[in-house]
């Protein structure tokens, strides 16, 4: 759940720690200080008055300065930050219960001092089932690990590990290439975790803004923004799920390798397990594809060829793949998982998820418990589309953790083609063509045909101008306009030919003009000024008063807005597809059935918050 959302839900005293940690660092003269200062001015506002939606933007100018203030927390040695971490920062644990929370807690910290009692054996045991390799480099860390923590009692000081210690820890442990479970069990090995009480383990993560308390009924929120820059402080590249889609590509003795090298148990264990258990140790995806996958002695070429492949055949990517070494390779994966990320599109429509949600478990009775234990879910939730978008779970997501034999009986069942790739052939057999479009209008408006194609829909570029009017009009039909389609033809000439006429009664129109642009910011104001003119006087001359002329394109130019504040004649104002897009989703959720159409009558350029705010009142 975004920032923005979780803001919406919580009252002004569960925001109050988090709103703290970002007064501070503003006050701190941070890098992006000039542009914070112009969303705060602009809205003649401090922070703690700022609406939600400027929070959120004020938090993404601050993601660098914000990251620095939570790695400081690391300093202290009785935090189990660590641990609380890397449980809150799982797919299914953005939204949680205090008792479950509890409960994870409690899980936890048994297993980690029963893995750190069973390595501990293994490390002091003449015959280990651990490499000498790796037990040198496990005492290796350990030892530093101990004189970073017990040097300061030699000089009456108190014991702690130092920011300086901890940065040299971190550069080892890279270095020794160890996950981040080997490194969580050799520090507890050194410093025995100590069971918190819950309600101080909250108050901690609270207090730093990791999280947001809602004390009304004890609900835990943890925002998708911040569980992005705890996995990145773990070292965590990209999230759980993706990680889990790299690896079914991987052969069981590709498993199995990297399951040796980092002293992984694959005794009797499935695929399915194996997979689970190389996730849960935290090996980052870097450290895995450079050199944990790999045979010993494998030479650069191979391990770009491997990655090559991975990309084009094991993940299937239409995209080009772009990196000259190794690192770079790398580094493009990553970067294309965290677009996918941040991007709140769907793939197929949300109606189409919740079709295929419901008609999964029918078939597959068990996959609601599968889902709850995959992503660690409490068993009282629901399992809907909506609640899984907020947990951000994808449609792709879930058919990632059902077993190959699972996917051909729903396939079967369904009627669904079985031949090629089985989640694709799922994903678009569920496709809800008109929501999917709309879901991408802002795509179809910039002309970006390989991201359109990433996203499921395949269109020529001809015919991108006439399918962007399409869904404009369905958007507009959908806030409850009259799109008079059968008027604007008896308005439209041969030369002048409105996009779209909006119908109010008693002769009043609003007329809609849609344009859409391959670069950023739409700036051909006199062209367009024009065009509209000449409908506006189409109308005027049948006897219809133009309320209102709107122009929708995907972007506009400062100076676009400017030229457009000076005109009068037309009436013009101009909204963004982006903005059209959010106020049809405010508008849905709204107790509204006719959009209010004197909100798009104030504004040059058409604020979206604005809007939002009025129809949800």
């Amino acid at each position: 759940m975004k920032i923005e959302k979780i803001l919406d839900i919580v009252n002004s005293l569960d925001k109050n720690a988090f709103l703290k940690i970002i007064d501070n660092i503003i006050s701190c003269n941070p890098k992006n200080n000039k542009e914070i200062d112009k969303i705060l001015s602009d809205n003649n506002q401090d922070l703690k008055s700022a609406d939600n939606i400027n929070i959120a933007k004020v938090f993404s100018l601050i993601t660098e300065e914000y990251t620095d203030t939570i790695i400081a927390e690391f300093v202290n040695t009785t935090s189990q930050l660590d641990i609380l971490i890397d449980i809150i920062s799982r797919d299914g644990n953005a939204i949680l219960k205090r008792e479950w929370l509890g409960q994870l807690y409690e899980k936890e910290i048994a297993s980690i001092i029963k893995k750190t009692q069973k390595l501990k054996k293994k490390l002091e045991s003449e015959q280990s089932e651990i490499s000498e390799q790796r037990i040198r480099d496990y005492n290796i860390y350990m030892a530093c690990v101990q004189t970073a923590f017990t040097n300061d009692v030699q000089n009456n000081r108190e014991a702690k590990i130092t920011d300086d210690e901890l940065s040299i820890l971190l550069t080892l442990s890279l270095k020794l290439e160890l996950s981040q479970e080997e490194i969580k069990l050799i520090n507890y090995l050194v410093i025995p975790p100590e069971k918190l009480d819950i309600d101080n383990v909250i108050g901690s993560l609270r207090n730093i803004g990791v999280i947001f308390y809602f004390k009304k009924n004890n609900q835990i929120f943890v925002a998708d923004e911040v569980v992005h820059v705890l996995r990145k402080i773990r070292k965590k590249d990209i999230a759980d799920k993706y990680y889990r889609r790299i690896l079914k590509t991987f052969r069981e003795a590709q498993i199995n390798l990297i399951c040796r090298k980092h002293n992984i148990d694959i005794k009797e264990q499935t695929y399915e397990l194996k997979v689970k258990q190389i996730i849960k140790e935290g090996i980052s995806i870097s450290t895995l594809l450079q050199n944990s996958i790999h045979k010993d002695g494998t030479i650069i070429p191979e391990k770009k060829k491997f990655i090559n492949d991975l990309w084009k055949n094991g993940l299937q990517i239409s995209s080009p793949f772009r990196g000259v070494t190794l690192e770079d390779k790398i580094s493009s994966l990553i970067d294309y998982f965290e677009e996918i990320e941040k991007d709140e599109k769907v793939g197929i429509s949300i109606e189409g998820y919740e079709k295929l949600i419901i008609e999964l478990v029918e078939v597959l009775p068990t996959l609601k418990n599968q889902i709850q234990q995959e992503f660690e879910m409490q068993d009282d939730k629901n399992i809907n589309s909506q609640d899984l978008l907020d947990f951000n779970i994808k449609p792709r997501d879930i058919l990632d953790i059902i077993s190959v034999e699972d996917l051909k009986k729903f396939i079967t069942s369904k009627n669904i083609k079985s031949r090629g790739d089985l989640i694709l052939n799922i994903l678009d057999a569920y496709k809800d063509a008109e929501n999917l479009y709309i879901e991408n209008y802002e795509k179809i408006g910039f002309r970006n045909l390989a991201e359109l194609k990433e996203n499921g829909i395949v269109i020529k570029e001809a015919e991108i101008g006439l399918k962007f009017e399409d869904i404009t009009k369905t958007i507009f039909e959908k806030l409850g306009f009259n799109v008079d389609e059968k008027l604007k033809k008896q308005l439209n000439n041969s030369k002048n030919k409105i996009d779209l006429v909006l119908n109010l009664g008693n002769n009043d129109l609003i007329i809609v003009e849609c344009k859409t642009v391959k670069e950023s910011g739409y700036n051909k104001f006199s062209q367009v000024s024009r065009q509209i003119k000449a409908y506006v006087d189409l109308a005027k001359e049948a006897d219809f008063n133009i309320v209102k002329s709107l122009l929708i394109a995907p972007d506009f130019s400062d100076d676009f807005v400017n030229d457009c504040g000076l005109e009068f004649e037309i009436n013009l104002s101009l909204i963004s597809a982006g903005s059209l897009v959010n106020i049809l989703d405010g508008f849905r959720n709204s107790k509204h059935k006719q959009f209010p159409y004197q909100l798009l009558m104030k504004d040059v350029l058409i604020k979206e918050d604005r809007i939002l705010k009025a129809i949800s009142k």
